[in-house]
C-alpha cells in the first residue's frame, strides 16, 4: 500500500486521516486485530458491506444540510472512488459503495476541501446530528435549530467521552411540536420552545427503534439553549461508564435507561456535572453563517402539461415562514440519485436559490429559499433532471433501507419490495399521491435502520421455515406507529409475517379495508380503533406456507432461490496478543493526554487519563478471562481481582482512583496530576503482565 499526503490545512483532520492510513497498513500487515481495527475504521465512516473486499463510506452531513459546493465535491468523489451512485440515509447522511478500502485515507482528504468529514459516521460514536428538514424556514418553529444543531455537532465531533462508548448514540432536533426531528425515537431528542422569552428546548432521553422500540422519556420539559451541550455531555459520560459492551443486543443507552429508571439515571447524571468544563455554553446564533438568496434572472417558461404542473404544486411545495418564498421537495425514489444529476442540480440551486440542500429524513432533497415567481422555472429544470414527481412525503413516498443489496445485516429484500409497492399504490390508488396521513417504511432486518416499526404501515425483512424446512423470504407486517407531535410516538404492533412475494396483496388489502370503512380519520386513529385482532384476521390468509410456488421462494430483485445469508465480515482475522494490543492502546491514550494538555484541552485530557486507565484494567482482567461488559463493572472488578489481594498495590482503591474524574473539576492542576496516575498505573500493569508472562 502506498503512501499519500494530504492537501488538508487543518492539522487535526490531517492528522486523523493518515492515522487511518497508518492503521489500514498496520491491519494488512497483521499487528492489529480485526476487532480493533473495525473499531477504528468505523468511527472513520468506512463500513463492511455485503460484497466482500469492498466498503462502504458514510459521509457525515450535520442536520442533512449540504452547500452546491460541497454536493460537487461528493459527486467527484463518488465518481472517482465509488461507482457515481449516492444514497441518502434515513440519517441525513450520504452513502457510496463498493469503495476500496486502500482508498479510503484518500477519498476522505479529498471530501475535507469543502469541510466534509467522515469522523463518527459509523461506529460506537456520537453520529450525525439529525433535524427538521424545514429548519429556518418553518411557518411553527419558534426559532431556527439550526445554530444549537451545528454546535452540538461541532462539539462532539472528535470529543474524547464519545469515541468508544458501547454502542452508537443518535441525537435530533426538532423545530416546533410537530416533532418532525422524531425526538421520542433518539438517544438525545430536542425539541425548540420559548419559555418566558428564553429559547430552550424539551428534552427527550433514551428512545430507540431496533427489535425493541422504547419510546424516550422526557428528562426536561424545558431546558434553556445554553444548557443543553453541558446537559449532553453528562448523559455521555454516564452511558459511557455504565453502558453494556459485551452484548450488542442490549448495549444502548434505552436498556440502560430501562435498568436504571429515570430517577436512578438523573443521580448519576448528577454525579456526573462536576467533571464538564462547561456549566453554560451559550451558543453564538449571530455567528452562524447568514443565508445569500440568488438575484439571477430567470427565463420565462411555458408549462405544457399543466394537470401535472399544477399536482406537483400541491404535493411538492412547503411555504416557507419567509415572505415570498418556498421550498420545493424532490422525491429521491429509495434515496437513490446519480452524480451527473447531483452536480447539475447543485448548479440550479447555486445560481437560482440560496445555494443550499437538505437530505431529509425521508431520504429526500428539500431546496429551500426560491421565490414564488420562480416556481414554474424550477419545475421546468428539474423535470428536464427527471426530478418532478409528484407526492413528496406523501403515502406514496416509502421510506426503505438498502437491504440485502449491500448492508451485512440484511435478511430479505427492502428496497425490491419498496419498488413495487410504490408502483401499487401510483397504479392502483393514485388518491394516495395527495395523502400524508398514511407512512409507509421499510426494513431488511429487524435493526430498523429504515424505521419500519414507527410507521403506520410498515414491513420488516425476514424469512420464513415451511414443513419440509425450505426457507423463503419473508415480511413481518406492522401497523399503527405515528408521530403524535410533542414527544409523543406509537411503535407499530407486529400482526402477522407473510412470505415476501404477497406483500403487494397485504398492502392492498389494508388500503382497501381503509378506504372502505376509514373515511374522514388518519390511518394511525383508524388502526387504533380496530385493534391489533381485527388486522391479525384480515391477513391470515396470507400467512398460509402450504400453498407456496416457485415465485414464493425467490426474493424481490433475484431471479435465484432465496438463502438466508448474513453477510461475511470485511477481511481475514490474524492471530494476535490481544492483551498486548490493549495495553499498547492505553499507552496511546496517555499520549493523547500529553497532547491535549499541550493545547490546554484540559477536560480532553483527562478523559483520555481516564480511558487509559479503564482499558488497561480490561487488558488484565481479560487475562482473568473476566467478563468486562461496562467500564463500572471494570472498575469494581479490577479492585476484586488485583487490588484487595494485593496482586497490584495503590495508593487507594482503584474506584478510588479512576473515579477522580468526577469528584474534581477539570482544571490544569488535576488534568496533570491525572495523567502522571495513569501514567503510573500503566506502568504497574506492564510490569505485572511482564512477570506473569515470565511464569506463565
Amino acid at each position: 500500500m502506498k503512501s499519500f499526503r494530504t492537501e488538508i490545512e487543518n492539522p487535526i483532520v490531517e492528522k486523523d486521516i493518515l492515522e487511518l492510513e497508518k492503521k489500514i497498513r498496520e491491519f494488512k500487515g497483521g499487528t492489529i486485530d480485526e476487532e480493533k481495527f473495525r473499531s477504528l475504521r468505523l468511527a472513520r465512516g468506512v463500513y463492511g458491506q455485503r460484497q466482500p473486499g469492498v466498503q462502504m463510506i458514510r459521509i457525515k452531513l450535520p442536520y442533512g444540510k449540504v452547500s452546491s459546493r460541497q454536493l460537487r465535491r461528493i459527486a467527484d468523489v463518488a465518481d472517482e472512488y465509488s461507482t457515481g451512485r449516492l444514497h441518502i440515509t434515513t440519517r441525513q447522511d450520504i452513502q457510496i459503495h463498493y469503495v476500496d478500502l486502500e482508498r479510503t485515507p484518500e477519498l476522505w482528504s479529498q471530501l475535507e476541501k469543502d469541510s466534509v468529514t467522515l469522523r463518527e459516521a459509523c461506529g460506537n460514536t456520537v453520529r450525525n446530528v439529525t433535524a427538521s428538514e424545514t429548519a429556518g424556514i418553518d411557518r411553527d418553529e419558534p426559532f431556527d435549530v439550526s445554530p444549537y444543531a451545528q454546535a452540538v455537532f461541532e462539539y462532539f465531533l472528535r470529543n474524547p467521552i464519545g469515541q468508544e462508548m458501547g454502542r452508537k448514540f443518535k441525537v435530533s432536533f426538532s423545530s416546533s411540536a410537530a416533532d418532525t426531528g422524531l425526538s421520542y425515537m433518539h438517544d438525545l431528542g430536542f425539541i425548540a420552545k420559548i419559555q418566558e422569552g428564553v429559547r430552550g428546548f424539551k428534552v427527550m432521553l433514551g428512545g430507540g427503534l431496533g427489535s425493541q422500540p422504547r419510546h424516550a422519556d422526557e428528562l426536561f420539559s424545558f431546558l434553556p439553549a445554553s444548557e443543553i451541550i453541558p446537559m449532553m455531555e453528562t448523559v455521555v459520560r454516564v452511558f459511557d461508564r455504565y453502558g453494556e459492551r459485551k452484548s450488542r443486543a442490549k448495549a444502548r443507552l434505552k436498556f440502560l435507561l430501562k435498568d436504571l429508571g429515570l430517577e436512578g439515571f438523573k443521580k448519576l447524571l448528577k454525579a456526573e456535572k462536576k467533571a464538564v468544563p462547561f456549566k453554560q455554553f451559550p451558543i453564538d446564533i449571530d455567528a452562524y453563517p447568514k443565508v445569500i438568496i440568488s438575484d439571477e434572472p430567470v427565463t420565462d417558461v411555458r408549462i405544457e402539461d399543466i394537470e401535472a404542473f399544477e399536482q406537483w404544486k400541491s404535493t411538492n411545495l412547503v411555504l416557507q415562514k419567509q415572505s415570498g418564498y418556498v421550498a420545493v421537495g424532490i422525491k429521491v425514489m429509495l434515496g437513490d440519485f446519480y452524480t451527473e444529476k447531483a452536480r447539475l442540480l447543485a448548479d440550479l440551486v447555486e445560481k437560482y436559490a440560496a445555494g443550499e440542500l437538505r437530505l431529509t429524513l425521508r431520504q429526500n432533497i428539500l431546496i429551500p429559499y426560491i421565490k414564488e415567481s420562480r416556481i414554474p422555472f424550477f419545475y421546468s429544470e428539474l423535470k428536464k433532471l427527471g426530478f418532478t414527481d409528484a407526492g413528496y412525503n406523501k403515502a406514496l413516498d416509502i421510506t426503505a433501507c438498502p437491504g440485502t443489496d449491500t448492508c451485512n445485516l440484511g435478511i430479505a429484500s427492502s428496497t425490491g419490495i419498496a419498488r413495487e409497492l410504490e408502483r401499487v399504490i401510483k397504479e392502483e390508488y393514485p388518491q394516495y399521491v395527495n395523502n400524508p396521513d398514511v407512512v409507509i417504511k421499510i426494513s431488511g432486518c429487524m435493526n430498523a435502520c429504515g424505521q419500519h416499526s414507527m410507521a403506520n404501515i410498515g414491513f420488516q425483512g425476514m424469512s420464513i421455515r415451511t414443513k419440509e424446512k425450505l426457507v423463503a423470504p419473508a415480511l413481518q407486517v406492522l401497523l399503527g406507529g405515528g408521530n403524535l407531535g410533542n414527544g409523543r410516538g406509537l411503535f407499530a404492533d407486529k400482526v402477522i409475517k407473510i412470505p415476501s412475494k404477497r406483500g403487494p396483496e397485504a398492502l392492498r388489502q389494508i388500503l382497501n379495508d381503509f378506504e372502505a370503512n376509514g373515511k374522514g380519520v388518519s390511518y394511525e386513529s383508524y388502526y387504533a380503533k380496530k385493534g391489533e385482532y381485527y388486522f391479525y384476521e384480515l391477513l391470515k390468509p396470507l400467512a398460509n406456507t402450504e400453498n407456496l410456488t416457485q415465485e414464493d421462494y425467490l426474493d424481490w430483485g433475484s431471479n435465484k432461490r432465496y438463502q438466508k445469508a448474513i453477510g461475511i465480515g470485511e477481511c481475514a482475522g490474524v492471530v494476535i496478543d490481544l492483551i498486548a494490543t490493549l495495553l499498547f492502546e492505553s499507552d496511546e491514550k496517555i499520549k493523547s493526554a500529553e497532547e491535549a494538555i499541550k493545547d490546554q484541552k484540559w477536560a480532553a485530557s483527562i478523559y483520555y487519563s481516564y480511558s487509559s486507565m479503564v482499558n488497561t484494567a480490561k487488558a488484565l482482567l481479560t487475562a482473568e478471562k473476566t467478563k468486562t461488559n461496562t467500564h463500572s463493572s471494570i472498575i469494581k472488578d479490577f479492585n476484586t481481582y488485583f487490588i484487595a489481594n494485593g496482586r497490584i498495590e495503590l495508593k487507594s482503591s482503584f474506584e478510588d482512583l479512576v473515579l477522580q474524574l468526577n469528584k474534581n473539576e477539570p482544571t490544569e492542576t488535576f488534568a496533570k496530576k491525572y495523567l502522571a496516575d495513569a501514567e503510573e498505573f500503566l506502568n504497574k500493569a506492564e510490569s505485572y503482565r511482564k512477570l506473569e508472562l515470565i511464569h506463565a
